[in-house]
């Protein structure tokens, strides 16, 4: 869970300008950033990547925010681009908050347990559906990650956001019928119950032909007979 400390963040301000400029900026070791939010216009910053790097480590989910020595004011991350090689963060938005207004914001929610569960243990495979989900909480209510305990799932299971218990300062805002993970047969047993369906199938088509066969050859037959009576009666 997050820490209820804020962590200070001191960045300096800067004109917004071309692609040129951010370009000069990020080569001399800054992440671009603006602050938006809280009524007030939004506000280009710059920051040295190694103190944002630093602060975002042992951050909570709310940073003291002050641009050029000014009084400081709570914000939240609103998005960070990272650059697409190296993972390095290129740009931060943040966005300004109230410590007594609730916000939305999306967390990580971790599966624990699933070594000790009985599908795992017989061969099953665990899919981890949905790994990002949205709530609602007071800006230093929201945790770092969300978790939930799978070692009870079986083979077939279906886990569903329903099943999820946060904590009671959190509201999940998904639709409660998400599916969050489920627990598939083994691999090898489903391929072997996908050859036995086609053989099935292969052998079932073969009976239904070799029947339709017999059916000809006994009209066949009877058609014969039928000629040979209505040679006899022309004879006659």
């Amino acid at each position: 869970m997050a820490s209820k400390d804020t962590t200070a963040l001191k960045v300096s301000a800067r004109e917004p300008g071309g692609s040129r400029a951010a370009r000069r900026l990020r080569r001399e070791g800054n992440v671009l950033g603006v602050v938006y939010g809280g009524g007030d216009d939004p506000v280009s910053f710059q920051v040295p990547a190694r103190e944002l790097r630093h602060v975002l480590q042992g951050a909570g989910a709310v940073l003291d925010l002050s641009i050029e020595g000014a009084t400081a004011s709570p914000v939240v991350i609103k998005e960070l681009v990272r650059h697409p090689i190296t993972g390095e963060t290129v740009h931060v938005d943040l966005l300004r908050v109230r410590l007594d207004v609730k916000i939305q914001s999306t967390v990580m929610l971790e599966l624990t347990g699933a070594e000790d569960s009985p599908g795992i243990r017989d061969g099953g495979v665990l899919e981890h559906v949905t790994r990002e989900l949205t709530i609602e909480a007071l800006p230093t209510d929201i945790p770092d990650h969300l978790s939930h305990d799978v070692s009870a799932m079986e083979i077939n299971d279906t886990l569903t956001l329903d099943a999820l218990t946060p904590p009671s300062t959190v509201t999940l805002l998904d639709d409660p019928e998400t599916v969050i993970a489920t627990l598939s047969p083994p691999r090898l047993q489903l391929e072997a119950e996908d050859e036995i369906e086609s053989e099935t199938e292969i052998v079932g088509e073969g009976e239904e032909g070799a029947a339709g066969e017999g059916e000809a050859g006994e009209g066949a037959a009877d058609g014969g007979d039928a000629e040979a009576s209505s040679g006899d009666a022309d004879a006659e």
